[in-house]
């Protein structure tokens, strides 16, 4: 079954995500995600693990970096 709202990735097991799981949630390539990760985590906007070539999504982060994080962008437009 595919996971199409945050609530569906909050009932995923254990406390982090993989870049597959949360490439739809951004309408991104997993595989450009994990090389983001690698190369400049920073850019992303949300927090990662890398270790080596392994990338882990920290899941309650990433889902308030999509509730909040949107939230923040559209108060900002609002103000212009």
């Amino acid at each position: 079954m595919a996971m199409t709202t945050l609530d569906d990735l909050l009932a995923v097991p254990g406390e982090v995500l993989t870049c597959a799981q949360v490439a739809p949630f951004l309408d991104a390539n997993p595989g450009t995600l994990h090389d983001q990760a690698l190369e400049d985590p920073t850019m992303l906007g949300f927090p990662v693990v890398v270790a080596k070539s392994r990338v882990k999504i920290p899941k309650r982060p990433f889902v308030l970096f999509m509730t909040e994080g949107i939230k923040k962008y559209e108060d900002l437009e609002a103000k212009k």
